[in-house]
């Protein structure tokens, strides 16, 4: 083979689905360096909520998806309009997985999976919008927020609590199901089933989620407790349920997952499930993971809002060793006099880890009279050397929601503003055009 063009990092990091490259990390960390900049090429605004996933940025509730990895915006796709009771409420990337054998074609490529208002979930194609598949869920709840249980394999769809109507409050008639969690395998969708958490067997619960097959049940007095899903379920379902059959339930006769049949809660829970564990943590604040295993908590005293004990599982020992944990729960190893923020000077707003690459972001913002101007510092996680710090454009204001992405050669910023205004701001690395010149043999 001749000699080409020497790729930029973001060809490269998308080879690597290839086998193209083993050195990601170095790949990316060595165009870190000072003739690299980053600019911001677009800014966008819109009165509806602003999501990106892996180079896709989507509006209108998702109605409506734009390519960011390109210098201007390009539209991928945009759904017909539709009714406020048929936007899309909470949505999960799908991504096809290495090496299994899929009933279709079009399965082979991502898809957006989506909940609906009216209870309705979707199989989006990713690059189209088309709706490739759909399952009507029920009637008798609201269902409102979308979870992988297990990353794109097992997902988990919960309703909104049940708070009971007015009258029947004002009458004094308790809500004994707090709310519902549906948990479906997914490509082809089957369902596993759907569970109730019911007051009268855990106690005043004030929430519930599906983590990596464990039930994590909470309440109000901080308390977590642990309960094995798939043990509930073969304990406690009624009937076994499958996606598009016939079934006979409570007098009446449906398909399963059409409308308006839906899918019945086929798991009620009557005596209480075997407990793995519990702990009591500041704000339910929770995260378990690692090898082995341990757990991240808040002492559950409000003067230690802020601080993180890792613990072991096997024996609740508390790790001594000088750790910093991200909002995403994973654990930095780095001595915190690296990484030292002055609140007079300026403070650090979002701290994260990027495991592949092995580098750390930390979005540092400084207070200059009425305005705050915000800088994304990537960081060597081994030796905590600072490697690239861009200062973003944009005003930052402290009180406002925001969220900070990078993505190969991206980096975008979305902030949620008073009265629903909500921006999204996005920066291209730009390299050395001398080093782009440069060519080697192409190696694959």
């Amino acid at each position: 083979m001749g000699p080409t063009r020497k790729p930029n990092v973001c060809s490269r990091l998308s080879r690597r689905a290839l086998g193209c490259f083993s050195r990601d990390a170095v790949v990316y960390s060595g165009s870190l360096r000072e003739s690299t900049k980053f600019k911001n090429v677009w800014t966008t605004h819109s009165r509806s909520p602003i999501a990106y996933e892996r180079g896709r940025i989507y509006f209108d509730n998702y109605r409506r998806c734009v390519s960011s990895v390109a210098s201007e915006p390009r539209k991928l796709y945009e759904m017909p309009k539709c009714s406020k009771s048929e936007k899309i409420e909470d949505a999960l990337l799908w991504e096809c997985p290495v090496g299994d054998i899929l009933p279709n074609s079009s399965d082979y490529k991502s898809s957006l999976i989506a909940l609906t208002a009216h209870n309705w979930l979707l199989r989006i194609s990713a690059t189209t919008g088309k709706i490739l598949e759909k399952i009507y869920l029920a009637a008798y709840c609201k269902f409102r927020y979308l979870s992988w249980d297990t990353p794109q394999e097992v997902i988990a769809v919960k309703s909104a609590q049940n708070r009971g109507s007015a009258v029947a409050r004002q009458a004094g008639i308790q809500q004994h199901v707090l709310l519902y969690l549906a948990v479906f395998r997914v490509l082809p969708f089957s369902l596993v089933g759907i569970l109730e958490i019911n007051k009268k067997i855990f106690g005043n619960v004030t929430d519930a989620t599906l983590s990596h097959g464990i039930l994590i049940v909470m309440y109000s007095s901080g308390l977590v407790r642990l309960y094995s899903f798939q043990t509930i379920a073969e304990q406690f379902m009624q009937q076994k349920l499958d996606l598009g059959c016939a079934c006979r339930w409570g007098g009446t006769t449906g398909t399963v997952g059409e409308a308006p049949f839906g899918i019945p809660c086929n798991i009620k829970i009557t005596d209480m499930p075997p407990l793995l564990f519990e702990v009591s943590s500041l704000e339910n604040a929770f995260q378990i993971g690692g090898h082995p295993w341990h757990y991240i908590i808040t002492p559950n005293k409000k003067k230690q809002k802020g601080v993180f004990h890792i613990c072991a599982l096997k024996d609740n020992s508390l790790n001594e060793n000088v750790l910093t944990v991200t909002a995403s729960g994973r654990v930095v190893k780095k001595s915190f006099n690296l990484l030292d923020d002055d609140p007079e000077q300026e403070t650090f707003k979002i701290v994260d880890y990027e495991d592949e690459l092995d580098l750390l972001s930390v979005v540092a913002v400084t207070q200059i009279d009425a305005e705050g101007k915000a800088h994304l510092d990537f960081h060597c996680n081994e030796y905590g050397t600072l490697l690239k710090s861009i200062p973003l454009v944009e005003s930052w204001d402290v009180t406002y929601s925001h969220e900070v992405y990078f993505d190969r050669d991206l980096v975008l910023h979305i902030e949620q503003k008073p009265n629903r205004v909500f921006s999204c701001y996005v920066y291209q690395m730009i390299c050395d055009t001398g080093e782009e010149e440069e060519t080697i043999n192409r190696s694959c």
